[in-house]
Parts: structure tokens; sequence; C-alpha cells
């Protein structure tokens, strides 16, 4: 049975650094029994996060860390990147290629990269900067997608949005692609220590799994800013769930797309 001490979630970020004052739109975590905590920018996060991990294995314990982004694409698309359909081949490649700083990064040249590497037209759409990027549509205006527009777990899951759109309202494309890396870099910072749900088992000190917070939290409070709310409650409400409950979640089989926790595999 899977059972952890400790909890944190993290609402995730593909834009550059949001300045000084925490706002929304920005990354923030919550550790359970804790506050949220506002950090500005990627690199700041994943020092937060490599501090995390390292208390917690200076301590003996085992800990659930959340994402809110995907951990893989549809069908067919690592193979057609990587030549192999293993997702955590996947997130190496993204790493090898994604070129990041506190104000700017390569996500949409990478994006547009692909889609030349795979015909030019699809799969990625959404260009949000001013200069034009060969290969990456600013609309979806003669686009051609060779792949599924969303997951298995994204067609069961109303509101979802597809990991395909790099700008725009509801886009996640660009924090998938600055998220991977960074689990990535987690994994290989600790081999054997951080396992990745659901494409590994659970049995690691440390695990990542995938969340989608507006899956079960209700609209903030006037005085909260929603990302915070979001992670202090998945936190808190995954740390309050009797360990059957959980391993109940986590029994999923996705080996190529990943899963959102808590989206039944037999709705």
């Amino acid at each position: 049975m899977t059972r952890f001490d400790r909890f944190v979630m993290v609402d995730w970020s593909g834009g550059n650094d949001t300045g000084p004052t925490p706002r929304k739109d920005a990354i923030w975590t919550c550790e359970a029994g804790h506050e949220p905590v506002y950090l500005r920018n990627r690199i700041l996060a994943a020092e937060w996060l490599t501090d995390l991990i390292d208390d917690t294995l200076s301590r003996g314990q085992r800990l659930c860390i959340g994402f809110d982004f995907p951990f893989g694409y549809p069908l067919g698309f690592a193979q057609a990147v990587t030549g192999s359909n293993d997702p955590l081949r996947l997130w190496e490649w993204f790493e090898d290629r994604i070129e990041d700083s506190p104000h700017t990064n390569n996500r949409f040249d990478l994006a547009g990269a692909i889609n030349q590497k795979l015909g030019g037209q699809g799969p990625f759409w959404g260009n949000g900067l001013k200069r034009d990027i060969p290969g990456l549509p600013r609309t979806k205006a003669g686009y051609q997608n060779p792949f599924p527009d969303r997951r298995v777990v994204e067609q069961l899951t109303k509101g979802t949005f597809t990991c395909w759109q790099m700008a725009g309202a509801g886009s996640v494309g660009g924090q998938v692609m600055m998220g991977l890396p960074i689990l990535s870099r987690l994994r290989k910072l600790w081999p054997g220590q951080v396992a990745a749900w659901p494409y590994e088992p659970l049995s690691a000190p440390v695990s990542l799994i995938e969340i989608w917070p507006s899956l079960t939290v209700l609209k903030a409070p006037a005085e909260w800013i929603k990302d915070a709310w979001q992670v202090f409650r998945v936190a808190h409400g995954l740390a309050g769930l009797a360990p059957t409950k959980l391993h109940d979640m986590l029994d999923v089989t996705a080996p190529e797309e990943g899963w959102i926790l808590g989206v039944r595999q037999d709705p």
C-alpha cells in the first residue's frame, strides 16, 4: 500500500519571471500542514524542489509531489519525436533541448521546430511572441494534427485543455514543455529515489504525480489567489485521504500518455 509522510502540490507556469509580488498565473507550491509558497520563476522553483527532496531523503521520509501539467502526450508523439514510445525518454529529449532563464525561454521555437520535423502543419499551434516563428502558426488556420487532440484521460474529463496549444487562454502546452525537463532532472539527481507515476512503481521515497486541481477544488475565497488556494486544498485533501483510498486512485495503467490523479479509469 502506498503511504506518504509529506504531500506537496505545485501549480506550474510556462511563462517568464512574474516579479516579487505574489500574483495569479505564477508558480505556487504548498505542503500539507503549511501555507502556500510563491515562486517567481522556474529557477527558484527548481531550487525549492531540490531542497525539499534533499530534506525528505535526509529524514528517511516518503514524499508525494503533484504537478498540474500533463506528464505525457497523446499516443504516437513520443515515438515520432524520439524513436521510442517511452515517455521518460521524451522527458530527457525536452531536457536536452529546452533553454530556460527567468526572463526568456525557447518553448515557442522548439514547438515550431517539432512541427517542421513532422511536416510543418502541427501538432503545436499558438505563437505567443511578436516575431513570427517558422513552423508555429498563430492560429489553427490550416492546422493539421497527426496525433489525437487529447489524451484518453482528457477525453474522460470535462474542462481539460489540449497540450498542443502553446499560447492564449487555456494553453497548457508551454507548461508541459517547460515542466518535463525539471521532472527529468529531479529523477537524474537522485537515481532510483524519484519515481514518476504512472510509469514507474511508487516504491521509491519520492513520487511525482500529475494533478488537475480544478477536478476537485471549488472556487477560491475572495481573499485568496486562485493558484495558491488550489495547491493548498489539493495538498491538504490528499494528506487527509485514507491510504487505501489513495492507493486505489494511483492504481491505473497508462504507460505512454500518463494520467490525472483522481480520474477513474473505468468511469
